[in-house]
């Protein structure tokens, strides 16, 4: 637990050391570069066991793989790797810098039933070996009908088609590339399991030596022979290994069966260099695709922002031009025969149903948005590459806590704002502070007790559990109160009309309008749903998501869109007397995350079809759920408040005796 605690300060500190070096200009790769002397032993580390058909990642050594001399020793892991399942384990998987050799690693005892159920399993749920060299994981070229196709990891096993055998992958043929470093004028500086560390002259000039900058594997399986196998130590030399094509020489999956491990690598110097090592795994393809999703919302927010610009200039200007020239007695005359929002100025500000539970959700949606805000800004500029792992779930959980204090302030000053008062307020904090990140904690321990009972290393360890309750009492909830205590010092927002006693009568009306609520939610999905394939194929898929620039324009385009909806939805509404705003203005925009949720169901069913068990996706689901909360109240949240402060200036226009 200590180590966990110890993880999450270096990651603090990361982010305080980006801060105070910002101004110098630096590359942030986000792991410290290691350069290497000729014959300089490195060994790879293999992370847990992971499957787009299950989504259960099981450890390494759930198999029966051969095990380093030193014994199984874990490595430091962060807030986010621990929460992702990622369980990374040091392996008896041994290079030399600059050495091409065929080695021999171990040979398994006889395999018993259950190792064979174990392996047959994982070999047809698509199991795959995540390696990783120097902080780069091991990468695998497939050709599918003539397109080389990049995997990153390798298979437990192979089944051939319309086969009943499996065969397990026990021979590895490595190919590391390697770039010589002789120091530059590039200062460096970034994070790695040690921590955080800037690269001096000094140590430029004892780096001279290689950089590991790609990683590669071709995986086989081969029929040895365990007795000649046997007579071997681990590190002892082979001849090198040719990839059989024939089935009969494949390392069959069956019970009494010794299974023996090889390995060769071969070392090929590249021009590549150790800052540009990560592009073979971030090329962004499909632009084209990223670019038509700005520009479809791009039209989206011209749409809305004509209607706006219609409502602001044409109907509200004129409105107010010809009621305020009138004099009192054409007024009072004038007010019998008015129709339209102007007609409900003592109900506008009559406080909503449920008023506890909208302040609760506005201040939850405020801390949301911000921390996507911030949290897509710092990774447009680059400083959470996918090197750093976990480092972008990691920030996500800091910014959330830290900005408790914005969802305090904003909870409470909209209750202050309701009410009149401040009484009340510290239980309005206290929900601030529990709604949301209560739901995401039932929704994860139901989860985790489903995991816990597959054995799976993406349960969270209870030492976590406590880890993220004190993070939340001792950091997230005395910010959420102070914030409060600032909303209730904070200048109280007036109402520029009086509310009258005695609410007026809603017209009824034909259709009911929660269906143009819900409706409106299709013109902010409209902007989203385009980037949200690629977001959840990186989630489900195991593919690298690095087109953060992207992603922040289309949440600057989704901002701007939920503004617009429920401004446009909230003035329909007063324009047929009906005073109820408030909770319609929220899920006018809020109303999104139905469409994310129903969405990922979509997705799942038809992308997803791969997916195995219901398992994975009840798994798939809660997590969907999550997500869609987590849109619904911050989208909702930037609605209200945009309805709220158009509703504001437009009553505070209309003159009242």
């Amino acid at each position: 637990m200590a180590s966990k605690v110890e993880s999450f300060i270096h990651a603090i500190f990361h982010y305080l050391v980006l801060a105070s070096c910002a101004c110098n200009g630096f590359y942030l790769p986000g792991s410290y570069m290691h350069t290497y002397s000729t014959g300089e032993n490195i060994f790879a580390k293999v992370n847990s066991l992971t499957s787009i058909e299950t989504e259960l990642p099981f450890s390494y050594y759930s198999l029966p793989y051969c095990k380093p001399l030193g014994g199984i020793k874990k490595s430091a892991e962060n807030l986010g790797e621990l929460l992702m399942g990622e369980q990374i384990d040091n392996s008896p998987y041994r290079f030399r810098m600059n050495v091409n050799e065929s080695v021999y690693l171990c040979t398994t005892t006889s395999l018993n039933e259950h190792e064979v159920k174990l392996l047959k399993q994982r070999t047809r749920d698509l199991y795959q070996v995540n390696m990783i060299l120097d902080n780069l994981p091991v990468m695998r070229f497939a050709n599918q009908n003539g397109i080389n196709i990049q995997w990153t990891g390798f298979p437990v096993g192979y089944t051939p088609p319309q086969g009943s055998e499996d065969y397990i992958i026990n021979h590895l043929k490595f190919k590391v590339l390697v770039h010589e470093y002789e120091g530059s004028g590039v200062e460096i500086i970034g994070t790695d399991e040690e921590g955080m560390g800037v690269i001096t002259e000094a140590d430029r000039r004892k780096a001279s030596g290689f950089e590991i900058v790609g990683f590669e594997v071709v995986p086989c399986s081969v029929k040895h022979d365990p007795e000649a196998m046997l007579k071997l130590h681990m590190y002892d030399k082979i001849s090198p290994i040719s990839c059989p094509a024939e089935l009969d020489k494949y390392q069959i999956i069956r019970e009494q069966q010794r299974v023996s491990f090889t390995y060769e690598v071969e070392f090929v110097k590249s021009n590549t260099r150790w800052p540009s090592r990560w592009d073979a795994y971030l090329k962004m393809e499909g632009a084209r695709v990223h670019w038509f999703s700005i520009l479809n919302s791009l039209m989206v927010i011209f749409f809305l922002a004509g209607i706006v610009f219609v409502i602001f200039l044409r109907t509200v200007r004129r409105d107010l031009t010809r009621y305020e020239e009138l004099d009192k007695e054409t007024q009072a005359q004038m007010n019998e025969e008015l129709s339209g929002w102007k007609l409900v100025v003592g109900d506008v500000f009559r406080e909503p149903d449920c008023s506890r539970l909208l302040c609760v959700m506005v201040g939850d949606g405020v801390q949301i948005a911000g921390m996507a805000v911030v949290t897509i800004v710092f990774a447009a500029f680059g400083f959470m590459s996918p090197a750093s792992r976990g480092m972008l779930l990691t920030g996500m959980i800091i910014l959330y806590l830290f900005l408790g204090i914005t969802a305090g302030y904003a909870g409470v000053r909209l209750w202050r704002t309701i009410k009149g008062s401040s009484e009340g307020w510290r239980s309005v904090s206290w929900s601030v502070a529990c709604f949301f990140p209560g739901i995401v904690f039932v929704i994860l321990t139901a989860l985790n007790f489903i995991l816990w009972g597959s054995n799976s290393t993406g349960a969270i360890p209870v030492s976590l559990y406590f880890v993220m309750l004190s993070l939340w009492f001792c950091i997230s909830v005395p910010l959420t109160l102070l914030g409060g205590f600032l909303g209730t010092r904070a200048e109280p927002i007036q109402y520029p009309v009086r509310t009258n006693q005695i609410p007026r009568e809603i017209p009824a009306r034909k259709c009911p309008s929660w269906l143009l609520v819900l409706g409106a939610g299709t013109l902010p999905f409209g902007t989203l749903f385009i980037e949200l394939f690629f977001i959840l194929s990186s989630i489900w898929l195991g593919r690298f998501y690095y087109v953060f620039g992207f992603l922040l324009v289309v949440l600057l385009l989704l901002v701007i869109v939920c503004a617009e909806v429920s401004v446009v939805l909230t003035y329909m509404h007063l324009c047929v007397e009906d005073w109820q705003w408030w909770w319609k203005a929220f899920f006018a925009s809020g109303s999104v995350a139905l469409y994310v949720f129903l969405y990922s169901i979509n997705y799942l069913v038809f992308d997803l079809q791969s997916l195995s068990g219901p398992v994975s996706a009840i798994l798939y689901l809660g997590y969907s759920l999550i997500m869609a909360i987590a849109i619904m109240l911050s989208t909702g949240a930037i609605g209200f408040l945009m309805s709220f402060y158009f509703v504001h200036y437009l009553f505070s226009s209309v003159k009242i005796d």
